[in-house]
């Protein structure tokens, strides 16, 4: 008897955090749908890439439009601040008047550190979401950016619908991270 109620405890303990996982799924997935549905988003991007040896931080202005472009405006540093680019998944372009951003391609040439804030809204629009869970009292995703074997991770927290943060990982590593600010869904 002792140990079919233990049985018993197990299975409802076990019911009970499924059930709870599936609201996390479910509000992952509003904010997805959310996204898909909108014209577009704008918000700022505070973007800094880590290559081990060296961190470099940025912040962007950044509009996506319901496509999956991108398009961003350098803010910070003032060193670099006004160079404009667009991101999208045929490649990207950059705008400067004597000035260029040069950074190295990380995850064996994948990504480059501006593309950061672009590869957040690609995933958050059609990755494949590995799971979904409370951090504190934010909603955090796990999500791919793809199938292949090579996929970056990603992992993003919402608060109130809106993403907040975002960090991408390549083979185990962080090698982005993008804290966003002033989320703004476009109708």
């Amino acid at each position: 008897m002792k140990r079919l109620c233990s049985l018993a405890l197990v299975f409802v303990l076990f019911l009970t955090g499924c059930g709870a996982g599936a609201s996390e799924l479910d509000e992952a997935m509003a904010l997805r749908e959310k996204l898909l549905k909108a014209s577009g988003c704008s918000f700022d991007a505070s973007v800094t890439a880590d290559y081990g040896d060296k961190l470099f931080s940025f912040r962007l202005r950044c509009q996506g439009d319901s496509t999956g472009n991108l398009t961003f405006s350098v803010l910070e540093p003032e060193s670099i601040a006004g160079i404009s680019g667009t991101v999208s998944s045929d490649g990207g372009a950059l705008t400067f008047d004597g000035t260029a951003l040069s950074f190295p391609m990380m995850a064996d040439g994948q990504v480059t550190p501006v593309t950061a804030p672009w590869l957040l809204l690609k995933t958050l629009r059609g990755g494949y979401l590995a799971s979904a869970g409370r951090e504190e009292n934010r909603l955090r995703m796990a999500i791919d950016d793809s199938y292949r074997d090579d996929a970056l991770h990603l992992d993003i927290w919402a608060e109130e619908g809106n993403p907040v943060r975002g960090e991408i990982l390549y083979d185990g590593r962080k090698i982005l991270s993008v804290d966003v600010a002033d989320f703004q869904f476009l109708s």
